[in-house]
């Protein structure tokens, strides 16, 4: 009997094995795709969002935009063609949660720094503060990287439509003064057709762990659906 046993061992073994690989992989493909949501402005809270998009359902995509980055060199769709991207609003006196969301974008551009796919973009809403050399100088503290993360200024009226209208962010039309735009902690997750897939609290690092699990996510979407 021992010998029958000593004989077959190996076979159950590698049976064993072969079939905990089977359930495994079996497993796996009975469970659903992980995929993230489209927003659209009538998914997201309504004093984010600009009264003329309230009930949009559908279509909802980023506007072209064109704005002065860190280096004075002007940033349009075309340099986030095919890039996923996270996006967010800040200025650079801001004292309050401002340093904590820029602190966690630099976190993020760590995570991304050597992935072609993916880029930074975060948008002053005092741009008539935030000049170029205001921005570079921001930059150069923050250790931004210009390749991955451009921080831009430009016209506040486009600024804040971008804010309203594309990015469904801020909670003011800017329409007072230097400091009237009440802009949220959210980071804005956007894919390469540039639709919203996901807002995050840029001051939780919960929140950031989240957005980069997201970010796994929306990526192995293109790699599937290339």
């Amino acid at each position: 009997m021992k010998s029958f046993f000593a004989k077959y061992k190996l076979f159950a073994i590698v049976f064993l094995c072969l079939s905990a690989v089977i359930m495994y992989l079996f497993y796996n493909a009975l469970q659903p795709k992980k995929m993230l949501p489209v927003y659209q402005p009538s998914m997201v809270d309504p004093t984010l969002v600009d009264s003329t998009l309230h009930y949009k359902k559908k279509y909802h995509k980023i506007a072209d935009f064109a704005l002065t980055n860190q280096n004075g060199q002007t940033i349009t769709q075309d340099d986030y063609k095919d890039k996923i991207y996270v996006a967010d609003f800040f200025f650079t006196t801001c004292p309050t949660i401002c340093p904590i969301m820029t602190k966690n974008m630099g976190d993020i551009q760590k995570s991304i720094l050597e992935d072609d796919e993916v880029m930074l973009l975060s948008h002053s809403v005092t741009p008539a503060i935030d000049s170029v050399p205001q921005l570079k100088k921001y930059a150069l503290e923050k250790g931004v990287v210009d390749r991955k993360w451009n921080l831009v200024t430009g016209d506040k009226k486009h600024i804040y439509e971008l804010a309203r209208k594309s990015y469904l962010a801020v909670k003011t039309d800017g329409d007072g003064g230097a400091y009237d735009m009440i802009h949220t902690e959210n980071f804005i997750l956007v894919d390469k057709e540039k639709r919203i897939r996901g807002f995050y609290d840029g001051t939780n690092p919960k929140e950031i762990d989240k957005l980069l699990e997201d970010l796994k996510i929306l990526k192995d979407s293109y790699a599937e659906n290339p």
